[in-house]
């Protein structure tokens, strides 16, 4: 084979027009990912790009928007509980999930409806 995937460069999530305030509130305020500039090129279809760590994710628009309901990215963190209560203090809403052996994981929505998972590998 003459090709090597090499790893995701990013995932990107769609949301309605008009969206990118809702988005920085929710991905950079309660998430805390750092918003990165998208390129000149790219900035009039609209959407905004975030990132963490060495991975980054993108929020592009689209006109007839449909969240991701089953679809999602994975998010692994370490400090799942204490994760959990900063969504407290936020007032967003998760649904708690046992159901992966050797992990602690919830699902949370972004503001679009977007499932979004968040886990943590027990040792």
């Amino acid at each position: 084979m003459s090709f090597t995937f090499k790893r995701i460069d990013h995932v990107q999530l769609a949301a309605p027009r008009q969206s990118e305030a809702e988005a920085r509130q929710f991905f950079a305020g309660v998430l805390g990912f750092d918003e990165i500039e998208k390129p000149d090129a790219l900035k009039a279809n609209g959407g905004v790009w975030f990132a963490f760590g060495d991975q980054q994710l993108h929020v592009g628009v689209e006109e007839s928007f449909y969240p991701a309901e089953k679809a999602h990215p994975a998010f692994e963190i370490t400090g799942l509980d204490a994760f959990k209560q900063h969504l407290d203090d936020n007032l967003v809403t998760y649904t708690e999930d046992q159901k992966l052996p050797g992990a602690k994981r919830i699902y949370v929505h972004d503001p679009f409806g977007n499932r979004l998972e968040v886990l943590e590998w027990l040792d």
